[in-house]
C-alpha cells in the first residue's frame, strides 16, 4: 500500500506536471467570469481586499472576507497546484500555530488572535491569487498604466509574466541535458524512489545558475528587438498611450461584480455588530 501510494506520488510531482499548473493558472483563465472584469476593477477591488483585512480584528467580519474570496477562487479557476501551495503557506505561517495551542489546552482567549491572523493571511493570499490569475500581461499593464503607474514599471511587470514560458522552456532543457549526462538512481523500491527525489531536488539546484544566464541572454535579445521597434519612442507618447488604454471600458459585469462585493460587505458588518450585541 506505502509503495503503490509513493508510485503515484512521484509519477504526478514532475517537471511537466509543475509547468502545465503554472501555464494554466497564468496564462489558461481567459474565459472565466474573473478575467471577463475591468482590470482597473480587480485592481482596486485587490487593494481593499489586500489592505483592509490587516486593521480589522473581528473574527465575523474576516470569516465574511474569506467566505467572499473563496467563492470568487472558485469562480476564477485557479490551479490546483497554486491552490496546494496557497493551503501550505497558510498553514506554515500561522494555522499550525492554531492546532499547536489547541492541541496543549488553549482556550478561547489563545485561539481567537491566532484565528484572527490566519484568517487575515488568508484572505491576502487568497485574493492576489484570485486577481492575478484573471489578468493576462497586457490587461494587468493596461490598469496599473491608467492608475498613473511609470510605464517603464507596468512593461516590466507584463514583461516578467512574458517570461515566464521562456524560464520554463529553459528549465526543461537544462533538467533534460542533466539527464543525458547524469545516472539517476533506481526507483524500484521505496528508498530508491527517496533517492531519486533527492537526486532530481540536487538537479534543480544545479539548474539554477545555467537557468538565470540562458534567461538572461533570450531577455536581452527581447530588449534589442523592442527598441528597434520603437519601444522607447511608444513608451513616451501620449497618442500611443490613449490608443493602448482605449480597450479598458466598464461593464454590466463590473458594476454587478463592485454591488454584490460591496452589498456582502454590508451584510457582514450588519451581521458582526448584531453578533457583538447579542453577546453584550
Amino acid at each position: 500500500m506505502l509503495e503503490k501510494l509513493s508510485e503515484n506520488l512521484f509519477d504526478k510531482i514532475s517537471i511537466d506536471f509543475l509547468r502545465n499548473q503554472v501555464m494554466k493558472n497564468a496564462y489558461g483563465n481567459n474565459d472565466t467570469v474573473i478575467a471577463a472584469l475591468d482590470p482597473r476593477i480587480l485592481l482596486l477591488w485587490y487593494l481593499f481586499f489586500g489592505l483592509a483585512p490587516w486593521f480589522m480584528k473581528d473574527v465575523v467580519l474576516l470569516l465574511g472576507m474569506f467566505l467572499l474570496v473563496a467563492a470568487l477562487a472558485c469562480m476564477a479557476r485557479i490551479a490546483p497546484l497554486v491552490l496546494f501551495l496557497f493551503c501550505i503557506g497558510v498553514f506554515t505561517q500561522t494555522g499550525y500555530l492554531l492546532l499547536i495551542s489547541l492541541f496543549f489546552g488553549g482556550n478561547m482567549e489563545t485561539v481567537a488572535p491566532l484565528l484572527v491572523m490566519t484568517l487575515k493571511v488568508a484572505v491576502v493570499s487568497l485574493a492576489s491569487v484570485t486577481v492575478f490569475s484573471g489578468l493576462d500581461p497586457d490587461r494587468l499593464a493596461n490598469g496599473l498604466e491608467w492608475f498613473g503607474c511609470p510605464e517603464r514599471f507596468s512593461f516590466s511587470i507584463s514583461f516578467g509574466y512574458r517570461m515566464l514560458p521562456v524560464l520554463m522552456e529553459e528549465f526543461q532543457n537544462i533538467l533534460l541535458s542533466y539527464r543525458l549526462r547524469g545516472n539517476a538512481p533506481a526507483k524500484d523500491t521505496f528508498v530508491g524512489k527517496v533517492r531519486w527525489f533527492v537526486y532530481q531536488v540536487k538537479v534543480i539546484m544545479m539548474a539554477f545558475y545555467p537557468l538565470m544566464l540562458n534567461t538572461a541572454k533570450r531577455s536581452r535579445t527581447t530588449v534589442e528587438a523592442l527598441e528597434l521597434k520603437g519601444y522607447r519612442y511608444a513608451s513616451q507618447n501620449m497618442a500611443v498611450k490613449r490608443i493602448r488604454l482605449a480597450s479598458l471600458r466598464l461593464g454590466n459585469r463590473d458594476i454587478w461584480f463592485v454591488g454584490i462585493s460591496a452589498a456582502w460587505m454590508a451584510a457582514c458588518v450588519g451581521f458582526s455588530w448584531w453578533v457583538r450585541g447579542g453577546m453584550l
